[in-house]
């Protein structure tokens, strides 16, 4: 008798967006197209004071539409004077050795010509929406990593197993293109680790599968690094220990990696090396928590600069509660994160009696918070942070409940 629902066997996808910031900036401004290209901090707060540029030097000038700005008025990165690092570059500005999370001080000296334009993350949210809003309607299963990337479930979607997936992720893969104007890579394997290592291996704008067969071949030979979950300081215990490629570490015996790095850890390195991974896709509506957070262009102390970390305060708590409010959430748990000019960083909270999205409770709360941070030391970054968070229709919803209740209880009273 033949089984007429058989067990299929898990296909899993990453979808990656190629430099995703720095495409969306480039649909603004096609006119950099195959430049040098950093997205980062910058003296211009917003991309509009680039127009401001342009008034001072042609007055006369009257064609502000982004496109036509002559490639001259772009402020370079040689020009640069500050402590911000790069969110992200284009493919043409790594090239220089430049890339993400490297300072933009660093960075200049290394591509001084390559171009620099502020974050503007209402723009890149807007197309992080349509992007996820495309793969859903097409692989409805999905768990979000973040503004540029998602994981597939592809398992039970209809002609999945063509080319073991490839078909399917190069329909996502031209329909994001179609609706966004922007490339995608897209890694397939029979699970979420293998899927995130396959979207990396033919960027940009290119497709993976990998199967279980594929990991002596394909990743053995990667550096442990390159395997998502190993971190700096693992690496760097696993070198010393003549550990070096993910083949190294797949010959270990698994009771030395447990030894050395823990049951759950070493189970966890020795398995992934071998490619095994039973991590579910997880579609996580709920966020866990919202936060706002700036560093300084220079250190700045408590006490000698306090008229200026107060209104730092106040705008962190404001728009931490605009946040709040344009996403329809409360918290509940209030947090503050200094970071010291050693790179040392602290945190403190509290739970408040209920929550609110208030900004003069979040700022009371927050001051609450770094009463009990040592503040006798200069300060590199200064964050506050909601957590514990609840819906606010739900909370409103439960106040009418309890006011009705407490009528009627004192009408059934009378």
């Amino acid at each position: 008798m033949t089984d007429l629902n058989p067990i299929r066997p898990r296909r899993i996808a990453h979808l990656d967006m190629d430099a995703f910031f720095a495409s969306v900036e480039l649909l603004r401004y096609p006119q950099l197209k195959g430049l040098p290209v950093v997205i980062g901090g910058s003296k211009h707060a917003k991309t509009e004071d680039l127009f401001s540029l342009i008034l001072k030097s042609e007055p006369e000038w009257d064609d502000f539409r982004p496109h036509k700005i002559p490639l001259r008025f772009f402020p370079r990165l040689s020009g640069y004077i500050g402590r911000g690092v790069i969110t992200t570059a284009t493919y043409a500005a790594r090239q220089f050795g430049v890339g993400s999370a490297m300072g933009l001080m660093k960075a200049a000296k290394l591509c001084p010509d390559a171009i620099l334009l502020p974050v503007d993350f209402e723009r890149y949210r807007h197309f992080s929406k349509l992007m996820k809003e495309t793969v859903a309607e097409i692989a409805p299963v999905i768990e979000d990593g973040g503004l540029d990337e998602v994981y597939i479930d592809f398992t039970n979607v209809p002609g999945v197993q063509r080319k073991g997936g490839h078909t399917l992720a190069r329909v996502i893969q031209m329909t994001v293109l179609s609706n966004t104007g922007l490339t995608c890579s897209i890694g397939v394997a029979p699970n979420k680790l293998l899927a995130k290592m396959a979207s990396e291996m033919h960027k940009p704008n290119g497709i993976c599968v990998l199967e279980l067969a594929d990991v002596e071949k394909h990743i053995w030979p990667l550096p442990c690094r390159k395997m998502n979950g190993i971190g700096p300081k693992s690496e760097a215990k696993l070198i010393k220990l003549g550990i070096h490629t993910l083949g190294e570490l797949a010959q270990q015996e698994p009771v030395r990696l447990m030894q050395q790095f823990g049951k759950s850890y070493g189970t966890w390195l020795y398995e992934s090396a071998h490619g095994r991974n039973n991590d579910p896709v997880i579609a996580r509506g709920e966020p866990v928590n919202m936060s706002r957070e700036t560093t300084f262009e220079r250190d700045l102390h408590p006490s000698r600069d306090r008229e200026t970390l107060g209104p730092i305060l106040s705008q962190l708590c404001e728009r931490l509660s605009q946040d709040l409010v344009n996403k329809g959430y409360l918290g509940k748990t209030i947090g503050v994160r200094v970071r010291y000019g050693n790179f040392q960083s602290i945190t403190r909270d509290i739970t408040l009696d209920s929550p609110t999205n208030d900004p003069q409770a979040i700022r009371q709360a927050a001051r609450r918070c770094l009463r009990r941070i040592d503040l006798a030391r200069s300060l590199r970054l200064l964050g506050v942070r909601a957590s514990n968070l609840q819906s606010a229709e739900d909370q409103l919803q439960t106040q009418l409940k309890n006011s009705v209740e407490g009528i009627q209880g004192h009408l059934d009273l009378g």
